[in-house]
C-alpha cells in the first residue's frame, strides 16, 4: 500500500467527515489571506510547465472503457525536439503512482530532486501514469463516475486492463517495442499481478524498477494493519452509505492543510508526523518546505474496492485476486478462494529498490516477493537505516540513493 490519504484513512471515516466539515468552517475566514503558496492548487501538467518543462496531455483507453489521462514529459529542460535522431536517443519511461496518489507524486519537489525531473533531465521521454479513478482519470466511455457501477474495481483491474492499455500506447506514440517500467508502492502491485495476469506482456517492458515494492503485506508495521479484520464491515459500512468513490480530490481538504500545515509550527509537524506514522518515521529526509503541497496532492481518489482489496493481503498474507466471498468466489471464479498471482510468470529483468524502515513495504514482504521473483536481477537495501516508504519519492537524498543507481543500470538491460 502507500502513503498520502491512508494517514486520513486510519483517524476512521469519521474523523474524516469531521476534519472535511472543520475544514470548510475553517478556510471561508482565512483561506484569501493564507494562498501563499500556488503550488498547492496547481495541477500535474500546471506545475510541469512552471519548472520550465515540456508537457503533453494525453487519454488512453482500456478495453474495459476507462479513460486514464497520461502525462507526458518528452524531454528535459535542455533538451529540445528535432530530427528522428534525437527522438530516438530518448527512450521511454513509464512511471506508476500508489494508492489514493496521482502523477503529482513524481514531481512534488524541485526540478533537482523531483524524480519526474530527474529522468527527463537524464535523456528520458518520461511518461507518468494515472490509474482508474483518480482525479485524472475519473471517467469512462459509458459510466457515470457519479454512479457505482464505475467503481467496482481494484486493483485486479488496474493491472488487467490499466497496465497493457498504457504500455499498447506508449509503445504506438514513441515507436519503441519495449519502455522501462518504474513503479512506487501500489504501482508496483499492479505491474506484478499485471504481468501475472498478462504474461504476453513482459516482453514489452525492457526493466522494471520496484520502489517501496508490495505483493504480500502480511508483515507491514503500519499501523493500517489493525483495520484489516474489519475489511469486510468497511466494505459492507461504504456501501450502505452509497460511498463507492474512495477519499476523491477535495478543494476544501487542499485549502485546509495549507493553513494548517503551512502557518501553525505545532500543527505542521502533526502534518508531517501523520505520515510518519503510517509509513515509517525519517524527519532527516523530509523536505518541510513541501510538506503543504504533498498533503495538497495527496488524497486523489480510488475506488473502495481497492482500499478493501488491499486490507484482504494483511488478513490473507498472499498475493491473490480480490476475495468476493465463498459464493461470489464461486460465481466469478469457479472455485471458493481467489486465486493466486503467479510471479514465476513475470519474466521482466525485475530490480527492487527497499528499505529496513519501511512500515507499508516490510523487509520479510519484499523478501518473499524476491524469492517468487524468476528474473530478478537487483535487491538493493537503501544504506539510510531510517529510509522509509514516501522517501522514495520525496526524500531528501532520493535523487542519489534510488534515481542515481536507477539511471546508472538502465544502460545494461
Amino acid at each position: 500500500m502507500s502513503y498520502y490519504g491512508i494517514f486520513l484513512l486510519t483517524c476512521t471515516l469519521s474523523l474524516i467527515i469531521v476534519n472535511t466539515v472543520h475544514a470548510s468552517f475553517m478556510v471561508s475566514s482565512v483561506v484569501e489571506e493564507v494562498k501563499d503558496n500556488p503550488d498547492i492548487y496547481l495541477k500535474t501538467p500546471e506545475l510541469i510547465r512552471k519548472y520550465g518543462y515540456p508537457v503533453e496531455i494525453h487519454d488512453v483507453i482500456t478495453a474495459d472503457g476507462y479513460i486514464l489521462t497520461l502525462h507526458r514529459i518528452p524531454h528535459g529542460r535542455k533538451k529540445h525536439v528535432g530530427s528522428d535522431q534525437n527522438r530516438i536517443s530518448r527512450p521511454p519511461v513509464f512511471m506508476q503512482h500508489g494508492l489514493l496518489s496521482s502523477s503529482a507524486c513524481w514531481i512534488l519537489a524541485s526540478p533537482e530532486n523531483g524524480p519526474a525531473y530527474i529522468m527527463a533531465d537524464a535523456g528520458y521521454d518520461v511518461w507518468l501514469g494515472n490509474a482508474r479513478g483518480n482525479l485524472y482519470s475519473r471517467n469512462h466511455t459509458r459510466f457515470d463516475p457519479n454512479a457505482s457501477h464505475f467503481w467496482q474495481f481494484s486493483w485486479d483491474e488496474m493491472a488487467e486492463y490499466d497496465i497493457p492499455a498504457v504500455i499498447d500506447y506508449v509503445l504506438a506514440t514513441t515507436g519503441y517495442s519495449q519502455l522501462y517500467y518504474i513503479g512506487h508502492s501500489m504501482g508496483t502491485t499492479m505491474f506484478f499481478a499485471g504481468m501475472s495476469a498478462r504474461p504476453e506482456y513482459n516482453k514489452k517492458v525492457k526493466a522494471m524498477f520496484g520502489l517501496g515494492p508490495v505483493a504480500t503485506t502480511a508483515h507491514i508495521l503500519s499501523p493500517i494493519k489493525y483495520l484489516a479484520p474489519f475489511s469486510k464491515d468497511i466494505n459492507i459500512i461504504l456501501k450502505l452509505l452509497g460511498k463507492y468513490e474512495f477519499l476523491p480530490s477535495n478543494p476544501e481538504y487542499i485549502k485546509w492543510t495549507e493553513v494548517i500545515c503551512t502557518h501553525y509550527k505545532f500543527e505542521k509537524l502533526m502534518c508531517r508526523n501523520a505520515l510518519f506514522f503510517l509509513t515509517g518515521f525519517d524527519a532527516h529526509e523530509f523536505n518541510m518546505t513541501w510538506l503543504p503541497v504533498i498533503l495538497g496532492h495527496g488524497a486523489e481518489g480510488t475506488s473502495s474496492k481497492t482500499v478493501v482489496h488491499f486490507a484482504q493481503e494483511v488478513n490473507s498474507g498472499k498475493f491473490q485476486r480480490y476475495d468476493y466471498g465463498y459464493y461470489g468466489n464461486m460465481k466469478i471464479y469457479h472455485q471458493h478462494t481467489p486465486p493466486p498471482y503467479n510471479l514465476s510468470q513475470v519474466t521482466v529483468p525485475v530490480a527492487l529498490l527497499w528499505a529496513n524502515n519501511d512500515w507499508l513495504a516490510d523487509p520479510k514482504d519484499v523478501a518473499g516477493l524476491a524469492a517468487g521473483l524468476p528474473n530478478l536481477v537487483i535487491n538493493l537495501k537503501m544504506p539510510l537505516p531510517d529510509f522509509n516508504h514516501i522517501d522514495f519519492v520525496w526524500g531528501i537524498d532520493c535523487k542519489k540513493l534510488v534515481y542515481d543507481k536507477i539511471l546508472k543500470y538502465m544502460p545494461y538491460f
